[in-house]
């Protein structure tokens, strides 16, 4: 009943996870905001699980665990929903400065054109929203709620993993364990598995589905604009988290034990309840009366383990492959989204596929051949750089298919589509455009017979149109008449100009590649792990994986999403602009500059944990010399521990990264 009721909170867990990572794009253009405020929002979630892992941790074990689990449960589904709620406050999703709800207006009438010698009428449509009532402003601080759910969910977390995986090895039978916690790991997958489905439906349906009519909606899910229904995932991955809060409540605070560890007499075994409360009691005063002894004991043990070469060298090297993991994992569905045109439904998707079957199949091979092998501790080391190297190599081809910029008409050429220009920053008009008062900050992107994609109807220097909502066709372009296209021919079509085929060949290149990276870097995960706990005494295990997890968490969780985005937005080369006339959510950036700057970053911190697995290798060897230390030693035992869920969650980084 346990083991059943515990899976279905792992899968939850990891459902609400996934989730949150796919949904990052549509939570950046929904609140208008910029990629490092995304990525504060997405570590909020380890600054949770840090505000009570010490309670968790000290005081787990003696309350009751499966309700504690339970609460955990509740208030992981508390956050998740708190995350979905500003979609019910925020008002209509507007993906336009021009854009209007009633469905009886011509959706081609708010469309800016090219109105020569007149004066520009700003954001008209825009007042006529905000006095029906309908609409706030998307970007105000409503994404503060997000944060604050997803660092609920952080909270609610905390308990589920340590405390399930203590229960089940203290009650399971002699032997028994390793197999329950192999299901476990098993049975979690599913949820990964359903939030990609899920994200991948919910992406398609628009952002306001049963709130106004689908009709009038002139973009579509491949638009830089476009917003799916996020919101349903989080209410669906809170609905599931309470659920599996349910059965909590109805274990009991400890099990029977095994026959063969009932060493007591059937007298001692039918002692009332209250003889064991007492003891309890006396124990805990006692822990209190030598609370001197076990701060300095504690004090005593962290620094033998920091005073470790061996375990310094992997905490280093664990933390720049978790900083890396943290911040590729955060924004890889953003990058597939705007360096190859696909939709985050057609992201999720292909992800999902990627990422699911080539970790499981790399955690698996890597575990069956130090099993079979029986590495020494040094040649366990050894296999772990071999799979980073691996790793590392495949990772250097992603530089060669970062596809080439788009033809943007003032922004990556003159507007009237002849010239390249040095920079995106202030791409003076042309004479096509000049006398058409437009809007600057307009982005309604458009595309010409010629390949070209300009920002706006009236940038195009367009003076009409015809048709309605998606299939609006602008006609009397004069900027794109001035490249070359003079005769009838120079209308144009709603929507970015498609991405090269060039640059479609090269992402099912990508996606091959993304295999062989994601297997074997899993291929080495289980060696690493091992390395934490194996370079330092018995008796510090516990301890030095409680502080690499804490130190993974503090200085790679929490601020690699943060410099990731930061860095990322740096290639954006159009912003939206808000109401309040602040920087909102980037619509087009530098695909050259965006690639190099996010696999750039990645390969610079891969880079050096290279370099610390040789050093890490060269002390081993000078530690061992002459000693033959046997992976095979407490084999069992140690692959039980590199395969549990704190463990594999400490080389993911975290349970937000952990696929």
């Amino acid at each position: 009943m346990f083991l059943a009721a515990l899976s279905l909170s792992f899968i939850s867990k990891s459902l609400g996870a996934i989730i949150m990572k796919s949904s990052i794009t549509q939570i950046e253009r929904r609140f208008d905001i910029s990629s490092s405020t995304v990525g504060l929002i997405d570590g909020s979630f380890e600054i949770g699980n840090l505000l009570v892992i010490v309670f968790v941790s000290y005081f787990g074990a003696k309350l009751h665990r499966p309700k504690l689990i339970g609460i955990g449960c509740i208030i992981m589904g508390t956050g998740s929903v708190l995350t979905a709620l500003p979609h019910f406050f925020m008002g209509y999703y507007r993906y336009s400065k021009d854009t209007t709800f009633n469905p009886s207006e011509n959706s081609t009438s708010s469309l800016p054109t090219c109105l020569i010698n007149q004066n520009l009428l700003p954001n008209r449509t825009s007042l006529e929203v905000v006095g029906k009532g309908w609409e706030k402003d998307s970007g105000s601080y409503m994404w503060i709620y997000v944060l604050m759910g997803n660092m609920l969910r952080g909270i609610g977390e905390t308990p589920i993993g340590p405390l399930g995986i203590s229960y089940i090895d203290d009650f399971a039978e002699e032997g028994h364990s390793s197999l329950y916690l192999g299901n476990l790991l098993a049975v979690t997958m599913i949820g990964p598995i359903i939030g990609f489905l899920l994200v991948s439906q919910f992406s398609k349906m628009y952002v306001d589905i049963g709130y106004v009519d689908l009709s009038t909606v002139r973009i579509t899910p491949q638009d830089s604009r476009w917003v799916g229904a996020w919101w349903l995932g989080f209410l669906a991955a809170g609905l599931i988290s309470i659920i599996s809060s349910i059965p909590f409540f109805f274990l009991p605070k400890t099990l029977d034990k095994p026959n063969k560890e009932k060493k007591a007499s059937a007298s001692s075994i039918s002692l009332p309840m209250q003889n064991e409360e007492k003891s309890q009691m006396a124990s805990l005063t006692k822990t209190g009366q030598n609370v001197t002894e076990t701060v300095t004991g504690f004090f005593q043990s962290l620094k033998s383990i920091l005073t470790n070469p061996l375990y310094v060298l992997t905490l280093f090297l664990t933390l720049l492959q978790a900083s890396s993991h943290i911040g590729s994992v955060t924004y890889v569905f953003k990058y597939v989204e705007q360096q190859y045109g696909k939709s985050a439904s057609e992201t999720s998707i292909l992800l999902g596929f990627i990422t699911i079957p080539s970790l499981a199949a790399g955690m698996f091979t890597g575990g069956f051949i130090v099993k079979k092998f029986k590495f020494t501790l040094v040649g366990i080391a050894k296999f772990a750089l071999c799979a980073h190297l691996m790793s590392f190599l495949f990772h250097l081809l992603n530089f060669a298919l970062i596809c080439e910029n788009k033809s943007v008409a003032g922004l990556t050429l003159t507007y009237d589509g002849n010239t390249p220009v040095a920079s995106h920053l202030n791409v003076p008009l042309s004479y096509c455009n000049s006398d058409c008062n437009c809007d600057p900050t307009q982005w309604e992107p458009l595309c010409g017979s010629n390949g070209i994609t300009y920002i706006s109807p009236c940038l195009a220097g367009c003076t009409s149109s015809s048709g309605s909502k998606k299939s609006i066709v602008f006609h009397n372009c004069s900027c794109v008449e001035e490249n070359g296209f003079q005769s009838k021919n120079n209308s144009m079509k709603l929507g970015e100009c498609p991405k090269s085929d060039d640059c479609k060949r090269k992402f099912y290149i990508y996606t091959v590649v993304q295999i062989l990276i994601f297997f074997s870097a899993a291929l080495g995960s289980t060696s690493t792990i091992m390395l934490i706990f194996k370079n330092v005494e018995p008796e510090l295990k516990s301890l030095a994986m409680g502080f690499h997890s804490l130190t993974i968490r503090t200085l790679g969780g929490i601020p690699a999403p943060i410099y990731f985005g930061a860095l990322i937005d740096r290639a954006c080369m159009k912003w939206s602009i808000n109401n309040h006339g602040k920087q909102g959510a980037c619509r087009i950036y530098n695909s050259s500059l965006y690639g190099h700057t996010f696999f750039g970053l990645t390969t610079g911190l891969k880079f050096p944990v290279l370099i610390l697995f040789v050093v890490l290798i060269s002390a081993m060897k000078k530690k061992y010399q002459g000693k033959d230390i046997k992976a095979s030693e407490n084999e069992t035992k140690a692959m039980n521990e590199a395969n549990s869920g704190p463990l594999i969650n400490d080389v993911k980084v975290d349970h937000e990264t952990h696929i």
